[in-house]
Parts: C-alpha cells; structure tokens; sequence
C-alpha cells in the first residue's frame, strides 16, 4: 500500500444511476483501509474553487450511511466544466492549492469521456487521479454506471406509451439521450419491443420507415376487433440526415466542451412521417374503410412524439448498476491506493481488478451494426432495408465471461 491518507471523490457531467454506489462504495472501502475521504462537490467546478472551501466535507461512518445507493444522482454534485478553458492561467496550481490545503493525496474521479479527458490533463499536471466510468449513453470502451438503470427507464417509459397510443391509434416516437452513439434507443428499444430504432449508426431511409410503420400499423387496426393499433419509434438524438447533418433545434449552441447540443430528433422523425403520410391515399383510404376517417377533422392517424428527457437519468438505479458501482468504488481505492494513477476501472472478478489506461478507455464505442440484422429478422426497423444476420458458431469453455 503507499502512503495515502485522505483522497476526494468527485462525480461530474451528467447523473445517472449507481453514482451514489460508486461514492458509498469509495468512502466505506477507504475507511476499511485506514483512509479518509473528502466530497469535492460539483465535480470539475468544485476541484476548481476547493482552495475557497472553508470547511472539508468528510464522509464519516455516519455522514456514507445516510446516502441511499440505490437512488440515482450524486449527493457529491455535478458540473459540466474542462478545466483547460477556465480563464485562468493560475488554474492548475489553484487546484494543487486545494488539495494541499485539506492534504488530499489522490482523486477517485467518476464520469463519461468528457471526465475522462480533464482527468488526463490533470495526471499530466501531477495529480494523482482513478477514473470510474460513469455514462447513461453507454459509449465507453468499458461497461459504465448509469447505463443499465437508463435502458430499463427508456424501456419502461416506452413500453407504457404504447397505452395511449393504443386508446387514440397513435404513432408515438420516442426521443432518448445518446449524443452520436445509439447504444440508449438500440438497447431500450429492444427493451420495450419499439417497432423502429433508428440510431446515428445507420442513416436513416424515411422511405423504408414510413412503409414499415404504414403496414405495420394497419395490420394491427385490421386484426382488432376495436379497430385500434400503435406504432412506436425510439430515435436517438444525435441521428444524422441524408447529408450527415446532425438533427438539432439550434445548430449554433454547443456545451463546455464544444459539443453540439442536440435537440430536435423526434420532431424531425415526426415531420418525416407526416409528410409522407400526408400525400399518402392509400392511408386516407384505410382510415374509411375502418369508419375512422372524419373529413376535415380526423382524416390520418395522429404522429406525437415524446422526449423523456432527464427522467431517463432520475429516480432510482438498477440493481445492476448498484452493484456494479460498489464494485468499481472499491476497486478504484485499492488501485490509487496501491500507487496506481490515470487509469480506469473495468470490472472486478473475484480477487482480480482489471482496468485500462483512461485515455484507451474514453475512446468512444459505437453499436455494433453486426448485431442489427439479428433484431431486423424479427421484425424491428432500423431505417433501412433488412439486412441477413451471418451467424458463426463458437463453442465457449468453462472459463465463460460472467456479467456479475
């Protein structure tokens, strides 16, 4: 073990699930060492002004007990801050400032690729950091906290749509977070058996959806001796139009670190549909043939679409989740503590911790599209014309990869 005594735990970017695990787990492992741990709240921000903090917030033995690891957010806070652009040019030695000022040796910081890329400028500035990998969106190369808990709330927020779809013969599209990788609408979608997941992987034939969603659709009205039937879409916000522009409401708005803020995916999927749909007989032949059809007034099924937003981030953490971030959480002492730094954790198997360099490990991760034609063949569309799944055939042995 090294000589550290005291470290800070830090929580940035986005909420999500299992993070009150991961700063639970961090604090009781690291008083099982002999080692105290300081909250640095509002992650990035927070590190920033910690040389202002008056008193050091410590997690005691009482103080960890009342966090609730199951509920998702941070009690430690969050901010979306890259410390390189703060007008500072002081701005490092301020931070070193801080951690010498309350004699934290070492940093347990937890966040996506974002976190993981300030992390990385601080370890060449020589503070001592383990990143916990933290994402709802699922996109680094390890599995992260907060990914599980958000599929099962987009699949269950998609799934009960599907009741009023039902009671007023809509088609619902979904719009979830995801930034430029559709793991959130692939994996939820799949979750809430969508009809359509369109993810920015594929570019997206508004031909192929609309012909699926007509057919789709009518068959359901014809088979049902009410005359009512659904169609639900899952779309990612970061989809891409024909040209490969990203789809937002306002193009100029970007966040702390430059990114576009994507906005706007499920109006322009509805929009699509409704175009189509307008100019589309053989719908407003259908709506009379079913004696649904009100000229005027009620001619074509009505498109909505609904944008969960951060209710997919909120409420409570899946089992999953809390396990996995009370893993990761000791994990990440036992590495800082064993003089380990700049590195992300993995996974933890038995006595083995595993983890990567936090630069290999925030290289973004995308769906893998050998997987899609899988889902195509049964039925799901993805944009575009299906696609034949090739399956190979590996025998696995005794050694088997365990998810817990």
């Amino acid at each position: 073990m090294s000589n550290i005594k005291r470290i800070g735990v830090i929580t940035c970017g986005g909420d999500c699930g299992g993070l009150n695990a991961v700063v639970k787990s961090v604090t009781q492992t690291a008083l099982s060492l002999g080692i105290e741990t300081l909250v640095i709240p509002n992650g990035y921000a927070g590190l920033y002004n910690l040389v202002d903090l008056k008193d050091p917030i410590v997690l005691t033995p009482d103080r960890v007990d009342s966090i609730d690891a199951s509920l998702a957010g941070s009690e430690a806070g969050h901010s979306r801050v890259k410390i390189a652009k703060i007008n500072d040019p002081d701005k490092y030695e301020k931070i070193k400032r801080g951690l010498k000022k309350f004699d934290i040796d070492g940093l347990v910081i937890t966040g996506g690729d974002d976190t993981g890329s300030v992390m990385c400028d601080l370890i060449e500035r020589g503070i001592r950091c383990i990143h916990v990998p933290k994402t709802m969106d699922l996109d680094l190369q390890p599995y992260s906290v907060g990914g599980d808990s958000s599929l099962n709330r987009i699949a269950q927020f998609t799934e009960e749509l599907k009741t009023t779809g039902l009671s007023h013969n809509r088609i619902m599209v979904v719009e979830v977070f995801g930034r430029y990788v559709g793991h959130t609408a692939f994996r939820g979608g799949i979750g809430a058996e969508a009809d359509c997941i369109l993810i920015p992987e594929i570019p997206v034939d508004f031909e192929v959806v609309y012909n699926h969603m007509k057919k789709r659709y009518m068959q359901r009205v014809e088979r049902s001796d009410v005359r009512t039937g659904t169609y639900t879409i899952v779309v990612s916000e970061g989809i891409a139009d024909a040209k490969g522009s990203h789809i937002t409401d306002d193009s100029s708005a970007v966040d702390a670190f430059g990114h576009k803020k994507l906005s706007g995916a499920g109006k322009y999927v509805r929009t699509q549909l409704e175009e189509r749909m307008n100019v589309c007989p053989e719908m407003r032949e259908f709506m009379k043939k079913k004696g649904m059809y009100v000229p005027g007034v009620y001619e074509l099924p009505e498109i909505r679409e609904v944008t969960p937003g951060h209710l997919v981030r909120s409420g409570h953490s899946s089992a999953y989740d809390v396990n996995f971030g009370k893993e990761a959480g000791a994990a990440a002492v036992r590495l800082i503590s064993s003089g380990l730094e700049g590195v992300t954790v993995v996974k933890v198997r038995g006595d083995n911790i595993y983890y990567m360099p936090t630069s290999e490990a925030i290289v973004q991760r995308h769906v893998d599209l050998d997987l899609v034609p899988l889902f195509e063949q049964q039925g799901i569309c993805f944009g575009r014309e299906p696609v034949n799944y090739e399956a190979n055939f590996i025998e696995m042995g005794k050694d088997i990869e365990r998810h817990i």
